[in-house]
């Protein structure tokens, strides 16, 4: 294959809709006069906090026009007695109104698509609410921002050649409003070359990354299901010992050497770039005191959370690249206001970040990660964990996997 593609990779693991994950419960036919006493009791003493996407009462026509109505009374347990391991208020309840408990299967999480609804309601009904936020790129890319993402990522793997003569991760953070490069690292793990990270005099940075490439995929693009493989081929796991967010703890291995190579394990692209962006904010910004950035953070917070990003305008930098002109750092004017950590901006890696980089992205705000290569051993994005659909965290970014054609890792790519 010798064309680009940008693939959004969702929140959660695809699933068929009709082999999604159940649990147990346990339910009852109910008198339909008594449905509003049952579920608010129910609500109260056995609220089902785990699966608030399922309706707590079941509806179904049978013949002669009736309705029979059925309540979940309770999660059911995993062993023992289902009726004796039932909570007393549960039992109370279900005594006195003199219900005949029975159990049933409900889909444990909720629907992500109308397709995987319509399985769940064949079950038990639950409910459906379409994503509410919009970021641009999850729907479909136009072919202005398809091409714009794909020199980004180009830039990044042009970088991740060049970084004195080692294969490494390489980190680009854009301001898609105005398609300029806020700033650009690699990985710092290593001061010095190591015996395990040299590359010989016969063997360049681009051949090594066009051999990763041809023991990926025997079209030169790593295709989808790559990102849930469980490891690399040897030989290119061999090319790639460099890369840190592949191996985060390899500098544990090299205490042995410390002689030769220096290591400092959390100096990864994604950890640098963040510095670097954060330089910039401070040189650009040197009068803002504690104040001014405490209610700046403030007003720009919920911004954040929605996935709007900070309004930015073109600056004067030699840290800021234009996409046109990706090496040169033209800008116009300066910004007006200090912007929230990276607020808006987008991060191109050439590998899959592993966990300590993509939680690094969560606490600055980024708005979109593009990723190249995937990382099946430590990958946070897809691969091993899935930190953007963690529903935990304060912050949520999209993930694009952008698979490249083979013959951009060529000398004259």
């Amino acid at each position: 294959m010798d064309t680009w593609q940008i693939l959004h990779i969702p929140d959660n693991p695809p699933i068929a809709p009709d082999q999604q994950p159940t649990v147990d419960v346990i339910a009852s036919l109910i008198d339909p006069k008594f449905a509003n006493t049952l579920v608010r009791r129910l609500n109260q003493i056995s609220p089902l906090e785990n699966l608030r996407h399922v309706k707590r009462v079941k509806k179904k026509f049978v013949e002669g026009g009736k309705t029979q109505l059925s309540v979940i009374l309770c999660l059911a347990s995993e062993n023992g007695n289902q009726l004796e391991s039932m909570q007393n208020d549960v039992q109370e309840l279900m005594n006195s109104y003199k219900l005949s408990p029975f159990i049933t299967k409900v889909c444990k999480y909720a629907a992500l698509s109308k397709e995987e609804w319509e399985e769940q309601c064949k079950l038990w009904p639950t409910s459906y609410h379409p994503p509410t936020y919009n970021i641009d790129g999850i729907t479909g890319f136009s072919e202005e921002d398809s091409q714009s993402v794909f020199r980004f990522m180009k830039y990044a793997i042009q970088l991740a050649k060049s970084s004195d003569n080692l294969v490494v991760n390489a980190a680009v953070i854009v301001d898609p409003s105005v398609k300029q490069v806020i700033t650009t690292a690699c990985d710092q793990t290593c001061s010095l070359y190591s015996p395990t990270n040299k590359i010989t005099l016969e063997t360049s940075c681009c051949e090594k990354l066009e051999a990763f490439i041809s023991h990926s995929d025997s079209d030169g693009v790593l295709n989808h299901q790559t990102v849930h493989s469980n490891s690399f081929p040897d030989k290119s796991k061999q090319l790639c010992t460099g890369v840190s967010c592949l191996y985060p703890w390899q500098w544990a291995d090299q205490q042995s050497d410390m002689s030769s190579c220096y290591w400092h394990p959390l100096r990864h692209a994604a950890i640098v770039a963040i510095e670097s962006s954060a330089a910039r904010d401070r040189y650009l910004f040197p009068s803002l005191g504690k104040i001014q950035d405490k209610s700046f953070e403030m007003d720009n917070m919920q911004s954040s959370s929605a996935g709007s990003p900070a309004k930015r305008q073109k600056t004067n930098s030699t840290n800021v690249h234009s996409d046109d002109n990706l090496t040169n750092g033209e800008g116009s004017s300066s910004l007006s206001a200090r912007p929230y950590l990276c607020t808006g901006f987008d991060m191109y890696l050439v590998w899959e970040p592993c966990i300590m980089c993509a939680m690094a992205l969560v606490h600055q705000r980024i708005r979109r990660i593009f990723f190249a290569f995937p990382n099946p051993d430590a990958g946070a994005l897809g691969s091993v964990h899935r930190l953007q659909g963690e529903t935990s965290l304060n912050h949520h970014y999209a993930v694009f996997r952008v698979l490249v054609p083979q013959q951009i890792f060529s000398r004259e790519g």
